[in-house]
């Protein structure tokens, strides 16, 4: 794909904005004032937060369609995507508010992603360009999980303002994401790819709007469809088509396992958070923010989305996928 490094750098730009925002304007709105018991948060009360995580892993995916899935980028990637969770941890401790806040931090991190983009350039420079079609395929996987969580976001009341525009724009930026890496993951970029790209995406950016409208409660069935449509479309996108067409009944498949696998996936790693490792938890504590009230779970939705990416990307990113370096 020609155009990989930079529309993978143009959606990591926009993932630091996103996240910038998100520390400076959407957080303090999750913060409750007053150290009483009866005044604690409940689920979902640090939306912000996982809208923040979700963007941290949005710079890290758009990195890795910048280096076409090559190693040499994609650990870079995964460092930093650590260490940018480290410092975002800081910061919330620190409190920042206000647009004089979101412009610096925005101005920082695009200075961070500029410098080390340049790095990473500078290394590729005289090499032939190649992509690892599984790296990628995988990598979709992981954004289309992820833009389904950030479409499902909630919290306590669901009537704050800022929630709804806050998830759509962090849905549509996974969407794209999704697509992009998807269509890059592909063998070759025909006519045909390339419309089912753009109906996929309109598709998609319609199912995080409907999922938005939709009162939390009944949110689940917009969330499994939208998931289904993007993991399928990913296969589409991405696999092998003999013949110039897609096997589909390989895509039927596909489709089931994306229909089923996420929710089991996500409902697994929330419940290992839950019970076994509380990381909600100790982030909460790290960044000097109010504990979760006992009688709730203080759950880092990002985190389990991540981890059902991963899954995702495991069962759908090796089939019918012929990895020759290109």
């Amino acid at each position: 794909m020609r155009f990989a490094r930079p529309v993978g750098l143009l959606l990591a730009a926009a993932a630091v904005l996103i996240w910038a925002v998100g520390m400076a304007v959407w957080q303090p709105l999750t913060e409750p004032i007053g150290p009483w018991s009866e005044r604690l948060p409940g689920n979902n009360a640090y939306w912000a937060r996982d809208l923040r995580f979700v963007a941290i892993v949005a710079i890290v995916l758009g990195l890795l369609l910048a280096g076409r899935g090559q190693l040499r980028w994609g650990a870079p990637a995964v460092v930093l995507g650590g260490l940018w969770i480290a410092a975002d941890v800081a910061i919330d401790r620190a409190d920042p508010a206000g647009t004089g806040s979101t412009v610096l931090l925005a101005v920082y991190g695009a200075a961070v992603l500029g410098v080390l983009a340049a790095v990473l350039v500078w290394r590729d420079r005289g090499r032939p360009p190649t992509t690892d079609r599984r790296v990628l395929t995988g990598a979709a996987c992981v954004a289309g999980v992820l833009a389904v969580v950030a479409a499902g976001i909630e919290s306590p009341t669901d009537r704050e303002p800022e929630l709804t525009p806050a998830a759509f724009a962090t849905g549509v930026l996974l969407v794209a994401l999704t697509v992009v890496v998807a269509l890059a993951a592909a063998p070759a970029r025909t006519r045909g790819r390339r419309l089912l790209a753009v109906g996929l995406g309109a598709v998609a950016i319609g199912g995080v709007a409907l999922v938005r409208a939709v009162p939390p409660g009944p949110r689940i069935l917009p969330m499994i469809a939208l998931g289904a449509v993007l993991l399928t479309g990913v296969t589409l996108l991405a696999w092998d088509w003999p013949g110039g067409r897609p096997v589909w009944r390989q895509h039927a498949l596909a489709g089931l396992a994306a229909l089923v696998g996420p929710v089991p996936m996500l409902l697994v790693a929330a419940v290992a958070m839950m019970v076994l490792l509380p990381v909600g938890a100790t982030f909460t504590a790290l960044a000097g923010n109010s504990p979760i009230n006992s009688a709730d779970s203080d759950l880092l939705l990002s985190l389990a989305g991540l981890l059902a990416g991963l899954g995702m990307g495991l069962l759908l990113a090796w089939p019918t996928v012929d990895n020759r370096r290109r």
